[in-house]
């Protein structure tokens, strides 16, 4: 793709969820209704779409006289637009508190005014919010800036992004059809993942780019074995002393099952000893138990998609992941899980730790002493 290949002004909307994210951090899995945003924001929670989007624009720089935004007013996209110079229209009118329906009032306006591209900020929540109002009328990209991010209209992280809006408004890439999905935030805080489709929109393709709908594990007999075996090697190895964090997933489950300890399986659980100290943790509390205590991460991948951190997991920060050191990451996963990927993938929020983990190979556990190595794309 040419960076500097000039456009032709094309017209790109561009919509903010300011509370999407939110949850991620303080292990609420998500910012979904009032209540649930009100507990966050008594946790401590920060905002990070808002950074998330002006990494975005800032991305756009360059281009910037050649696109102009169509975006929501005050902080579902005024705000960052008016920040980084571009020319911008605005829609709607500024609310002290957003939601959902000031969502699908700004999509709307950017349908009627015939966009090239929206591109919004959020997570699986504001994707269906757009695909109400949109369904396939116009191609939709997006930033991921959510905790839960099962849709396939996301980049992997806003620089990607960037790339896939500049050579879509160049007409360098196709459109496809993208699945949206999401959880039920009820039942996934009660430990069960209850995905579901709500539809298709159309969004900009580039494969290397774009994230894939996530993929359940299989519950095969075989798969189930192989977990076993993984759990059994990784329990094996586990020192007494050591302070062990454990990410959400099914194989990462099946320690604890073999432990006789009962994690969360949509949370993260610390271990010592090869029993549970203290389960689904944010990221406050990962922090105050490390206090200079030797420590490694436990996680597993995403199936189909390949993320090992920044998906379903932003408990473990990049605060948690720099105190703890590279060295000290395992990833453990099936072959069934592997065998299709070409690599792994990070979006911790951390554009440096992003890089510093993307120039290492890593050892991928795939059944007992057996290991895969996979880089970080």
């Amino acid at each position: 793709m040419s960076e500097t290949k000039p456009i032709d002004v094309r017209i790109m909307g561009f919509i903010v969820n300011p509370i999407a994210g939110m949850g991620g951090s303080i292990g609420l899995k998500g910012t979904d209704g009032k209540t649930i945003l009100e507990k966050a924001v008594s946790l401590g929670a920060k905002p990070i779409a808002t950074i998330r989007a002006e990494k975005f624009l800032t991305e756009l720089a360059s281009f910037k006289q050649s696109i102009h935004l169509l975006v929501g007013a005050g902080d579902m996209g005024e705000t960052e637009a008016e920040k980084q110079g571009f020319n911008y229209t605005v829609i709607g009118e500024k609310q002290l508190q957003t939601n959902s329906a000031d969502t699908k009032k700004i999509a709307q306006g950017i349908v009627e005014t015939k966009a090239d591209l929206l591109v919004f900020c959020g997570g699986d929540g504001t994707t269906r919010d757009i695909l109400e109002v949109v369904g396939t009328k116009i191609p939709v990209l997006g930033v991921p800036a959510g905790v839960k991010m099962h849709s396939a209209v996301f980049a992997i992280n806003p620089k990607a992004a960037a790339r896939v809006a500049l050579s879509f408004l160049r007409d360098e890439l196709p459109v496809r059809e993208a699945e949206v999905m999401d959880v039920d935030e009820s039942a996934f805080r009660e430990g069960r993942l209850s995905a579901e489709l709500y539809g298709y929109m159309l969004s900009p393709y580039e494969p290397s780019l774009i994230q894939v709908s996530k993929l359940s594990s299989p519950t095969t007999e075989d798969e189930v074995h192989k977990q076993a075996a993984i759990a059994v090697y990784v329990i094996e190895s586990m020192h007494p002393e050591m302070l062990y964090i454990i990410g959400p997933g099914t194989t990462t489950r099946t320690i604890s099952d073999l432990l006789d300890q009962k994690k969360t399986l949509l949370g993260v659980d610390l271990f010592v000893d090869k029993k549970i100290v203290e389960e689904d943790v944010n990221e406050e509390k990962i922090l105050q138990a490390l206090n200079g205590k030797p420590a490694k991460i436990i996680v597993t991948i995403i199936g189909g998609q390949g993320f090992i951190f920044g998906r379903g997991n932003q408990q473990i920060s990049s605060r948690v992941i720099r105190q703890i050191g590279l060295e000290n990451i395992i990833i453990a996963a099936t072959e069934g899980k592997v065998q299709n990927l070409k690599s792994l993938k990070v979006d911790t929020g951390d554009p440096s730790l992003d890089l510093l983990l993307k120039s290492q190979r890593f050892q991928v556990l795939v059944d007992y002493g057996r290991w895969k190595e996979l880089s970080v794309e």
